[in-house]
């Protein structure tokens, strides 16, 4: 089943997201996976979220999902990530 990861993004350098943004594209690809959604936050209908942005990325599966994150390629930009913004990443299966 499709599986989707979700990051909550603040960001802390723009420039540094930016360069982000694109290694971690190609890595993405690399899965199978595809960006389904990328966007500004705007309101907290219901619930507590300080989150400025969103990505969302959608992968085959959950295997397809957990191989990318824990990816050697994707790893290794850990530091320029965590430079970039404070991020949490979820993982949703499509049911």
């Amino acid at each position: 089943m499709t599986a989707l990861i979700v990051a909550l993004i603040n960001v802390i350098e723009p420039e540094k997201m930016t360069a982000y943004s694109v290694a971690a594209g190609a890595t993405v690809a690399e899965h199978g996976g595809t960006f389904a959604l990328r966007g500004k936050h705007i309101e907290t209908l219901l619930g507590h979220d300080t989150s400025q942005a969103v990505a969302i990325n959608q992968f085959p599966s959950v295997t397809a999902a957990q191989g990318w994150f824990n990816s050697e390629e994707y790893q290794a930009l850990k530091g320029l990530r965590d430079d970039a913004a404070q991020m949490q990443f979820s993982l949703f299966e499509a049911v």
